[in-house]
């Protein structure tokens, strides 16, 4: 006789990555993101920069404007007109889309470099950097460890060492 294996129920880790993914994680959200930090705050312009879908569009900056990223603003009555600003949630993605554009420029352009660089006031490139806020160190993920919140705010529970 086989016997049937049942799976265990699924406990999805309680994650501020999966509930912000909620929101921006899908490609046309993060695409309009990056458009309003580039300047481009009307629906026609994003939808002619990156290339989606008109509904599909539509239905990512209704979330985002739901989710408090995004304000919509009228420019136009006659016929009715919106442009997108970024909230202050909105401002916070900035070091997100920055590092992605980094990542994506060290291991997706074809050799010829990459497509768009974004300068400093300083008139320097910028360069994405993950720093400790205290300490002023750069980040290594070998250099940080997981403390998890207990369900009282104010505690932590800090992982056992490993040996």
């Amino acid at each position: 006789m086989l016997g049937f294996m049942t799976a265990a129920p699924a406990e999805p880790r309680i994650c501020s990555i999966a509930r912000t993914l909620d929101i921006v994680g899908e490609k046309w959200a993060l695409l309009a993101v990056r458009e309003v930090f580039l300047g481009d705050r009307r629906f026609d312009e994003m939808v002619k920069r990156t290339g989606a879908p008109r509904d599909t569009l539509a239905a990512r900056l209704r979330t985002l404007v739901n989710a408090g990223v995004l304000e919509r603003r009228p420019y136009s009555e006659h016929p009715a007109r919106f442009e997108y600003f970024l909230t202050e949630a909105g401002l916070d993605l900035y070091p997100v889309i920055t590092t992605l554009r980094a990542w994506g420029d060290k291991y997706l352009t074809d050799g010829d470099g990459p497509p768009l660089v974004v300068e400093h006031k300083c008139d320097h490139e910028l360069a994405a950097r993950l720093v400790c806020q205290t300490c002023g160190e750069p980040v290594n993920p070998r250099d940080t460890r997981p403390v998890h919140r207990e369900r009282h705010p104010g505690r932590l529970r800090r992982p056992a060492p490993t040996r």
